[in-house]
């Protein structure tokens, strides 16, 4: 039986909310729909996001720049309704400065469903100018002390050849004229990249920017378990298989070391880089999402989840309730398992206590708040390695009098929209009363825990079982 110890009398050491600092989207117009901002605005308030990033701000659909008699049209209409929602509900942006406007394009090669033009400018002189109105026009509508408080990033992913050349002078020519650019504007701008898939080219970026004195104000880049593993053709479970537990921390150490003390920013992650994984939807995210945040907090500033919904379409947007996709919502806005996981986190205090003990599959962490404590339990194992319920106890000591204790669960069991949607038969379009019905079937429960409490010790005892989450709380 797995066992955990804690004295709640130890120093604690402070547990920072990296996940609650950003989260992703997916392209810029989406931000544009009443539904969209709905599910951003129930994540500000049950998930304490801060920021959010998304593509494609600069994209045609955007209107952002057309050319027209020989003559450069600029707007800024659609962009500013999008920052001033997000300023509305608390939420700033991360910019991505992406993709090429058409007109400004070297060539027609294009990304994603919505045809993103990927190619580098025709002109760099006109992509400067573009990118010096856009930040000139944000400083006089928002002022400068708000819009140094966001942060510019510098494309997405360039070390892949799906979004451009995939080589590094070709991006680090781009980063130079636009950070150039920001900072001709205001220098208390904050510019960052390289935006790399897996951890990539930050060496290289670092070392770049020094030599030839380009402000490089923070290091921005990507990971996924999934990544690295595996082969061309694999399945994502395959690739998962062949990952290990450590992966995504060793990952975030060897970026935070090669930053040259710069802070680090991981604008994209996940349980997987499939855009249709069922996993997704499933209690295994909400394990694993607890696992990596606890894992990775702090070696970063930020460890933004991709994405906060299903209102998604780089590919195309299916209808299915549960279709596998990033989302921690579905497209209705009924949370999954991996949505609980993140409003258990948030809820967490900020005041970590030592924990002993470990186990193959379970985890433990101890964070106390105000009057109470919470021990945060997962038990989880990557795709096709041995997991199986567990009885897990735990022992608190130098407690006092305990006036209450609950738990709130995540598993097959609890909170798990999807398999209420399989039970009613999967149907693709819910009406109205299944969506309450799933949002219901979503949420957790408080439900009363048994303690023992002997010589300022509290004990219990509680099954978890494969890929659960179980965050017991008590109350003094």
């Amino acid at each position: 039986m797995p066992g955990f110890s804690c004295d709640l009398a130890a120093p604690t050491t402070t547990l920072p909310h990296v996940w609650e600092h950003t989260v992703g989207s997916g392209h810029a117009a989406l931000a544009l729909r009443a539904d969209w901002q709905a599910q951003l605005a129930r994540c500000r308030r049950e998930l304490g996001v801060r920021h959010v990033r998304f593509h494609g701000l600069l994209s045609d659909p955007m209107d952002t720049l057309i050319c027209q008699d020989e003559k450069w049209l600029y707007s800024f209409f659609n962009t500013d309704r999008i920052i001033d929602y997000l300023l509305s509900i608390g939420v700033r942006p991360f910019v991505e400065l992406s993709f090429m406007p058409d007109a400004l394009a070297s060539g027609s090669k294009t990304a994603f469903h919505y045809r993103a033009n990927v190619t580098p400018p025709k002109d760099y002189d006109e992509w400067s100018t573009l990118i010096g109105k856009l930040a000139r026009h944000w400083v006089k509508r928002y002022g400068a002390s708000e819009v140094a408080t966001w942060f510019f990033g510098v494309w997405n992913e360039p070390n892949l050849t799906v979004f451009g050349s995939g080589k590094q002078e070709d991006y680090f020519k781009l980063y130079q004229s636009t950070v150039t650019a920001i900072k001709d504007v205001d220098a208390s701008l904050r510019v960052g990249g390289p935006v790399t898939a897996d951890s990539e080219w930050i060496d290289a970026f670092v070392a770049f920017c020094d030599r030839n004195h380009v402000a490089a104000d923070f290091i921005s880049t990507h990971q996924y378990p999934t990544d690295s593993f595996g082969k061309p053709g694999d399945d994502t479970e395959m690739q998962l298989s062949l990952s290990t537990p450590g992966f995504m921390k060793s990952r975030a150490e060897k970026v935070r070391d090669q930053a040259g003390g710069r802070p680090v920013y991981y604008t994209e992650w996940s349980t997987s880089s499939n855009p249709r994984d069922h996993l997704h939807d499933e209690p295994f995210a909400a394990a694993f999402a607890v696992n990596i945040l606890m894992s990775v907090c702090r070696l970063v500033e930020a460890y933004s989840y991709w994405t906060f919904s299903d209102i998604f379409d780089e590919n195309y947007m299916p209808s299915r309730p549960f279709q596998g996709g990033f989302g921690l919502l579905s497209i209705e806005g009924v949370p999954k398992p991996v949505y609980r996981a993140f409003e258990l986190l948030h809820r967490l205090g900020t005041d970590e206590l030592p924990v002993t003990s470990t186990h193959e599959t379970v985890h433990a962490w101890a964070v106390r708040r105000d009057n109470s404590v919470t021990v945060l339990l997962t038990n989880h194992a990557l795709p096709r390695h041995p997991v199986s319920t567990e009885l897990v106890h735990v022992s608190l000591a130098g407690a006092s009098t305990p006036r209450a204790a609950y738990v709130e669960r995540v598993d097959d069991d609890h909170a798990n929209a999807k398999r209420a949607w399989r039970d009613m038969g999967e149907p693709e379009y819910p009406s109205r009363l299944h969506i309450h019905q799933l949002e219901v079937a979503s949420l957790m429960t408080k439900d009363p825990i048994a303690l023992d409490y002997n010589d300022r010790t509290v004990t219990y005892s509680i099954d978890v079982p494969p890929h659960g989450v179980a965050s017991v709380t008590v109350e003094f």
